[in-house]
């Protein structure tokens, strides 16, 4: 039996006891499936664990965890996407263990990222699959220098059922260390946030009560690699409190057929699933006509957009293109979240439009968000992440810390029970970003604060996310966002491939000066291009819409821009590696290689080209 509404759900402290729950109450109730595609243009093979299942997996796997390390010890989680790596995380809590959401060996561009990861976790032990011991034991042997024994090695899927017997829970308090959650590293090096069991449950129970899932049936879909914050919440912690089916794809089998994602989506009633920017993209331009003739999407209940700032095109396009298979124009749901806060902080609700904000440009530089015309050419076209889940939002000047009103641009802070206790071995980083205070004092009556780094304003009582207080270029005293320069630059050329450049501020004698590097589309090699026209477009349109000169303009093939884990475009690491010399004039491209992450890359190295000035 498979009852679509499962019983409301208790209020339990942890993740794994909310396992125990609805393995006693729901036992032959569907908890997740992984959905595995062994073959072009296949279907796929669905792997199924019932709550009672996976209740037992769960106990079997802490009980093997036990016997390698203490409770409170570090549990590095480098399965493939599947229930291994579901059950390995929840088995950790249940042990009482602090789990690191991490990935396998071999995740192009990203071995430097884990090595440094797992040698600041100093995890006790790693959960695998059998099918990953071998490169996992060799990662393991040079992070700890050669020695032996430092991390010991369990195979998720060789644990027997039989480990589960005499299995005693852990009595864990909701304050402790759930686990670590490691930022993308999109504007500095990766940092583990500490989430404590505590946080995690209330960050489920804000995103159910966002996306209407407290009081509705749903389904989790998704393909976000689940060492992601926002994979990790929304298809284990958020499915898991609720109660509700997870279904699970690989990230690399969404890149591969971007139409499996949509037909898991038609397949299950009520779904709810997540996806960065370019995907929604992504689909618009690789689904064919004859792929999108057995879609329905009309059951589609929430499509989640995270990314940096939201804009309405994105939503416009992904709804023409879909529309004729049901999907509903209110299903698109711009948000915003951050590690720090677990993930959710603010939504837009499902089956309400789209917030859509026109601002002045020349007075968003200036610090406000006032309104335009949309038609004017010089508007910056946002949309709203809505309102808080369950938490508080406050819009700061970075500088006195003071509170500022609607319609100014400032630091998004937040305070939430969700918010994490700090940085894993980052004292004083920890307290200048998790304990901040208003400069009165007035305004903190439940403590302190988060600040994010995030640029935001508050219109017409929704937040708007405007960008990263690092990554502003600041040219001549103008400020200028580099999402809004990246998305000038990349209409105006159509051989710059969307969503696949960056914008930043680089030293120069007089000041800092604006930089572009941009990949080119797939379907042309840079022997092909006139590259010095595309530069000249390129700089022409930043000009006219932005009054800046771009110092300069680098055209590298696909693959070449730097990603975070997440897939992200990473500014800071394409900063570097142009500073370092890694994109070379006509020759090759030192950094070497694509980078790895979400976003489909390239297999093969390039060059890189720039016209002179």
């Amino acid at each position: 039996m498979d009852s679509r509404r499962p019983p409301l759900a208790p209020a339990c402290r942890t993740l794994p006891q909310y396992v125990r729950h609805w393995a006693e109450t729901t036992p032959d109730r569907r908890a997740f499936t992984f959905v595995e595609y062994l073959a072009p243009h296949s279907r796929g093979v669905h792997r199924t664990l019932t709550w009672r299942r996976l209740d037992l997996r769960v106990r079997a796997l802490a009980a093997r965890l036990a016997e390698q390390a203490e409770p409170g010890a570090r549990v590095a989680l480098l399965c493939p996407q599947g229930v291994e790596y579901v059950t390995g995380f929840l088995a950790a809590l249940a042990a009482g263990m602090v789990a690191v959401p991490l990935y396998p060996p071999g995740l192009p561009g990203h071995s430097d990222r884990l090595s440094g990861v797992l040698a600041d976790a100093g995890p006790a032990a790693v959960v695998t699959t059998g099918r990953m011991r071998q490169e996992v034991r060799d990662l393991c042997e040079r992070v700890v220098d050669g020695a032996t024994g430092r991390m010991r090695i369990v195979c998720a899927d060789e644990v027997p059922d039989d480990d589960a017997r005499g299995r005693r829970p852990v009595d864990v308090e909701a304050g402790a260390i759930a686990y670590l959650q490691y930022t993308s590293g999109s504007t500095r090096a990766p940092a583990g946030v500490e989430i404590t069991h505590a946080n995690v449950v209330a960050n489920a129970r804000q995103a159910l009560t966002a996306y209407g899932a407290d009081a509705h049936p749903v389904t989790c879909v998704g393909w976000l690699p689940l060492y992601h914050d926002m994979g990790l919440v929304l298809s284990v912690a958020a499915p898991v409190v609720r109660g509700a089916l997870s279904v699970l794809m690989d990230p690399a089998a969404f890149l591969n057929e971007p139409v499996r994602w949509l037909r898991l989506l038609g397949a299950h009633p009520r779904a709810i699933s997540a996806a960065p920017n370019f995907a929604y993209d992504y689909c618009v331009g690789a689904v064919t006509d004859d792929q999108k003739a057995d879609l329905r999407l009309d059951g589609v209940a929430a499509l989640i957009n995270g990314s940096e700032p939201v804009r309405p095109g994105t939503a416009d396009r992904f709804h023409a293109a879909f529309a004729d298979r049901g999907l509903p124009a209110t299903a698109h749901c711009p948000s915003y979240g951050l590690a720090e806060a677990t993930v959710f902080v603010s939504a837009a609700r499902p089956g309400e439009p789209l917030g859509r904000f026109a601002l002045d440009r020349d007075a968003l530089t200036a610090g406000k968000a006032l309104s335009a015309r949309p038609d004017d050419p010089r508007a910056v076209l946002l949309a709203g992440c809505g309102t808080p889940a369950g938490q508080r939002v406050r819009i700061a000047d970075p500088v006195s810390r003071a509170v500022l009103s609607e319609g100014e641009v400032g630091e998004i802070w937040v305070q939430g029970p969700n918010v994490g206790r700090g940085y894993w071995n980052r004292q004083e980083e920890s307290g200048r970003v998790f304990r901040a205070e208003f400069a009165d004092g007035s305004d903190a009556p439940g403590g302190r604060w988060l600040r994010t780094g995030d640029l935001g304003a508050v219109l017409d009582g929704q937040l708007i996310v405007t960008g990263r207080l690092k990554d502003l270029v600041i040219v001549d005293g103008r400020n200028h966002y580099p999402q809004d320069l990246e998305a000038t630059a990349q209409e105006a050329h159509p051989v710059v491939r969307r969503d696949r450049l960056v914008a930043f501020a680089v030293p120069g004698a007089a000041g800092e000066r604006a930089v572009v590097v941009a990949e080119h589309v797939r379907t042309v090699s840079l022997a092909e291009l006139d590259v010095r026209a595309v530069v000249r477009a390129v700089r022409g349109s930043v000009s006219a819409r932005h009054g800046l000169r771009l110092a300069d303009v680098v055209l590298v093939p696909p693959g070449m821009v730097a990603r975070t884990s997440s897939g992200k475009v990473s500014r800071a690491l394409t900063r570097a590696r142009y500073l370092a010399g890694a994109y070379a004039q006509g020759g090759d491209v030192k950094a070497g290689g694509p980078q790895g992450g979400t976003p489909p890359t390239d297999t093969t190295a390039g060059t890189a080209s720039r016209a002179a000035e």
